[in-house]
């Protein structure tokens, strides 16, 4: 068993980091920044290598790859939602939110891109159509905070505490007669989004009291975990029966005593599954990465405090890698990004490190 090692990306952005993704086959590395660009690093050897970036109109809030580690979508706050080719340099826009937009998934079962907006609405693309073809878009009860999807459905996290699960064969099936129909009375092309009526599979409210940071599904398309800015992590499990719905639990996280010996309680900012374990990590602003068995409910392991905020998370495509994305988040609030500041550390797994209490 080798021992674990972790290694600090040269070249990183020079303001907060929104969001971090492995390609699904490869060792390259997504990051998005505050600081408008998208940024695309090999990290197959230590320190990493900044393969190019990508300029944009405003803050990056999300990215995602395709179905190949040349492809790439990014989204945020100037509205749009745009695929980039990584090879080129190429950026197309697919469609245009009426507001910023926060989250971005993308399904290689489905071929289709969804993306969530604070103007309460999901755009659903399909980016491998030819010709081309306008998204269609579906009005949410509430502001969605993040999203997540497995093989088959999609979880979307709201303001007001309100979740929306939908079967994603269905979203996909019903976006694309939408389409359909729309391409028989129109030949232009336009990222016009248009509206479609789709019930969600489940409604749900979150088991967090306060306002949910991030989601994020199980690897085996049984569940997912959630996450509050009052320092709480939440496991839930998709079958509806009795029994099932009563696994789910809460618990406390990401609290450290102050000198006083006071809890001072942080967001958990980013939840991350590693995909041959099941296991997932959560990084909050304290600093802190930990690893947990949400089967098991218990902690696996901690790590070593970070110099600031965790802000963003990702398992590579094989599980042997994570990378940790660590940026001010205002926790301790001071404004400003002081040069140094903004770090990604990419930390190789040992054999075990992630897996969970009595795994075989």
């Amino acid at each position: 068993m080798t021992t674990p090692s972790q290694y600090e990306l040269s070249d990183p952005p020079s303001d907060a980091i929104s969001a971090i993704k492995f390609a699904p086959a490869s060792l390259r590395l997504l990051v998005a920044s505050w600081d408008k660009k998208v940024y695309l690093y090999d990290t197959t050897e230590s320190g990493g290598k900044l393969l190019r970036t990508f300029q944009h109109r405003a803050p990056v809030l999300d990215v995602c790859f395709g179905d190949s580690d040349e492809d790439a979508y990014t989204t945020g706050l100037d509205w749009d939602v745009r695929h980039l080719n990584l090879s080129t340099g190429a950026q197309t826009i697919l469609s245009s939110h009426s507001t910023g937009v926060k989250s971005l998934a993308y399904s290689s079962i489905h071929k289709t891109l969804v993306s969530a907006s604070w103007d309460s609405t999901l755009h659903i693309h399909h980016p491998h159509t030819s010709p081309p073809t306008p998204p269609s878009s579906i009005t949410l009860p509430s502001k969605p905070f993040s999203i997540s999807l497995t093989s088959t459905k999609l979880v979307v996290a709201m303001a007001s505490r309100a979740l929306h699960i939908y079967d994603l064969g269905s979203l996909a099936s019903a976006s694309s007669s939408s389409l359909s129909q729309t391409q028989q009375n129109n030949d232009s092309i336009s990222t016009t989004a248009i509206p479609i009526s789709l019930e969600p599979w489940q409604r749900r409210e979150s088991s967090l009291k306060f306002m949910t940071r991030a989601v994020a599904c199980m690897p085996n398309d049984a569940g997912y975990a959630s996450s509050s800015i009052e320092g709480r992590v939440a496991v839930e499990w998709f079958d509806p029966s009795p029994e099932s719905q009563a696994r789910k639990y809460a618990f406390k996280c990401h609290r450290q005593a102050n000198e006083q010996g006071i809890d001072v309680v942080y967001p958990v900012n980013a939840l991350a599954f590693h995909p041959v374990h099941g296991t997932f990590a959560s990084g909050g602003g304290d600093g802190f990465v930990a690893l947990w068995d949400g089967v098991a409910k218990r902690r696996i392991r901690q790590y070593q405090r970070y110099a600031s905020s965790v802000s963003a998370l990702g398992f590579s495509g094989d599980g042997r890698f994570l990378a940790v994305a660590v940026s001010p988040g205002f926790e301790d609030g001071r404004e400003g990004v002081g040069e140094g500041v903004v770090k990604i550390f990419v930390r190789e797994l040992g054999e075990n490190e992630a897996r969970g209490k009595g795994m075989k």
